[in-house]
């Protein structure tokens, strides 16, 4: 019996996480992530977040147990038990979540607040799947309570540790191209809507009074993150647009191809673009082109030669291409 509800544990914790990860990767549409490093963001949240949380909790925990000890007439120990839940959970996990997000926002491949809520959706759905796949474990006692387990914590708690820390992955790529002072308000802010969201579900989820309002709170967090993420999306996609079109001015593209590479839904049709040139290299080449260009507007002195090294290089690949397809000797640079 303990060998089946261990590996129903083990398929009802990880199949709802991983098809949410391929669901908020999918939904970045502009230019998708390469998916070993979201799904080595998730297997950081899945392993590395949670060894972490737990050592920092036990550190955490032990002198505030030991104050509340120290003050508290009566309840002392729900009171410890309801501080671990309330205070130390929610500080400690999304900083160890956090860890990862600040190192992949150094490379060059995190543009900004959308990859953001994908790498930190990542992370929080990679620790949700292992604080899941504990507990299926430990309060799986019978068939029925087991059921009520997985079901509130797939369609709650995990989400909850998504969306706290796409929240912060959100705050550090749109902190990414800002000055430094921006960087060190916006970041913290990130982490601490994260904690107040993770506060918030524990201590509501903690009381049956207050259950059905934390269940309500989640859901509109989501829709509200979800619609920030589709406006991030937007704006890029017009950024993106807007790039593109200086390009074609350039001579860089044809001008014929601004009907289908800034949208979506038509760049990656057949029959637009000549059969000698490999359609996905140079469509992600001219997104890239274009998120260069507008970051570059943005960052430090220091960083622009970098940049600018690589716009030209992307310039060269695209000219190259049409060049060997006979198409860049006829275009128009006026």
């Amino acid at each position: 019996m303990a060998f089946i509800l261990a590996i129903a544990s083990l398929f009802a914790a990880t199949i709802p996480m991983i098809i949410y990860l391929i669901i908020i990767w999918w939904l970045d549409r502009n230019e998708r992530e390469p998916f070993w490093l979201v799904s080595l963001t998730f297997f950081w949240g899945a392993t590395g977040a949670i060894f972490l949380a737990i050592i920092g909790s036990l550190i955490f925990q032990i002198p505030l147990s030991i104050l509340i000890l120290s003050v508290a007439d009566d309840n002392a120990g729900e009171l410890v038990g309801l501080s671990g839940a309330v205070v130390t959970a929610p500080l400690v996990e999304e900083a160890t979540k956090g860890i990862f997000l600040l190192l992949i926002a150094i490379s060059k491949r995190f543009d900004g607040a959308v990859d953001g809520v994908v790498y930190g959706g990542a992370v929080g759905l990679g620790f949700g799947m292992t604080e899941n796949f504990m507990y299926f474990l430990s309060y799986g006692t019978s068939p029925a309570s087991w059921l009520y387990v997985v079901i509130i914590r797939t369609l709650f708690s995990a989400v909850m540790h998504c969306l706290a820390t796409a929240t912060l992955g959100a705050f550090i790529g749109y902190a990414k191209f800002k000055p430094t002072i921006f960087k060190l308000i916006l970041v913290p802010a990130g982490y601490f809507i994260a904690v107040f969201l993770h506060f918030a579900w524990n201590i509501s989820v903690s009381f049956e009074s207050t259950s059905l309002l934390g269940f309500v709170f989640l859901i509109f967090y989501f829709f509200a993150i979800f619609a920030v993420f589709q406006l991030a999306i937007y704006f890029e996609g017009k950024s993106i647009h807007r790039e593109l079109v200086d390009e074609a001015q350039t001579g860089v593209i044809p001008h014929d191809h601004l009907n289908f590479l800034p949208f979506v839904t038509k760049r990656n049709k057949r029959g637009w673009l000549h059969p000698a040139i490999n359609q996905k290299d140079y469509v992600s080449t001219s997104i890239t082109l274009a998120l260069r260009k507008h970051q570059i507007r943005n960052i430090s002195m220091s960083k622009q030669l970098t940049y600018q090294r690589e716009i030209d290089n992307l310039r060269y690949r695209l000219q190259m291409m049409l060049y060997n397809a006979g198409l860049y000797k006829s275009q128009d640079p006026n």
